[in-house]
């Protein structure tokens, strides 16, 4: 059996079938853990969702953005524009079914046996493993309680950008999810930059530097695999590996086994 990681797939339905058939990826002895943002901006989300579901216990999602994002506009968030690429989705006939698996999804997942943890965008440096792990549950426990609805109100936001063990209520769930879905610059006494988007060396405000680069950062002894950051690319480093190539925007969709004793080489094809 063997477990692949792959980057963000949003919607490239076709893209995703090709990787698999080059991988020879095996649905009734292979695994994929996937780093999020299933849906959004590409040509098929309905049937990237309905895939990944009917892999059942195969096939293992953490949240990204545009995956909150679908499930927000489902929740009627009067801030939310439409898109139209998750109308289909939105339209189906099994739609409910098909959100409720998402929102049941994890915002992070650590396997002990391999030593790997996986997020969607990034930590701040405060959190060691257990901490981040905590904050997850947090916000896991009100996407899949009775009142998820409320939750998705209060989501957006850039604010509060620093972390505080003093934080309560709508404000420390948005800044946990902020951290698990949108970050890739922070500063060193962990100051989130959610608008610093483009490659390392773009970024305009001083000290700001990505997240999994802070020399400080508690879980630099943790592996980490993260996507959401299509403009860095695949990148191996300070312990992360990035798996957002940026298939949707026209780049590659990347995959790499993920072994005890580290990942190996990726494989990736290029997308249309």
């Amino acid at each position: 059996m063997t477990t692949y990681a792959l980057g963000d797939i949003q919607g490239c339905y076709d893209e995703l079938l090709r990787l698999l058939d080059r991988l020879r990826f095996d649905p009734t002895h292979d695994r994929l853990w996937l780093v999020g943002d299933l849906v959004n901006r590409g040509p098929d989300s309905l049937a990237t969702l309905r895939f990944i579901k009917g892999l059942g216990e195969h096939a293992l999602t953490v949240l990204g953005n545009h995956d909150l994002h679908l499930l927000a506009l489902a929740a009627d968030n009067p801030k939310r524009t439409r898109e139209s690429s998750l109308d289909p989705v939105l339209r189906a006939p099994d739609r409910d079914e098909l959100l409720h698996w998402l929102r049941g999804r994890p915002l992070m997942h650590f396997d002990e046996r391999k030593g790997f943890a996986l997020i969607h965008a990034g930590l701040p440096p405060q959190w060691d493993l257990s901490t981040a792990l905590s904050c997850a549950r947090e916000v896991e426990a009100r996407l899949r309680g009775p009142d998820y609805s409320d939750y998705f109100q209060t989501m957006y936001g850039n604010e509060p950008a620093r972390w505080s063990d003093a934080l309560t209520g709508p404000a420390r769930l948005r800044f946990i999810t902020n951290c698990f879905i949108r970050l890739r610059y922070c500063h060193a006494d962990g100051t989130l930059a959610l608008k610093e988007k483009g490659p390392p060396g773009s970024q305009t405000r001083p000290g700001c530097r990505p997240w999994f680069t802070l020399p400080d950062r508690a879980t630099r002894d943790t592996r980490i695999l993260f996507g959401h950051w299509s403009t860095l690319g695949y990148a191996v480093g300070h312990n992360t590996w990035a798996l957002d190539t940026g298939c949707v925007w026209r780049g590659r969709l990347t995959a790499i086994p993920v072994r005890r004793e580290g990942p190996g080489e990726p494989v990736s094809i290029p997308c249309s």
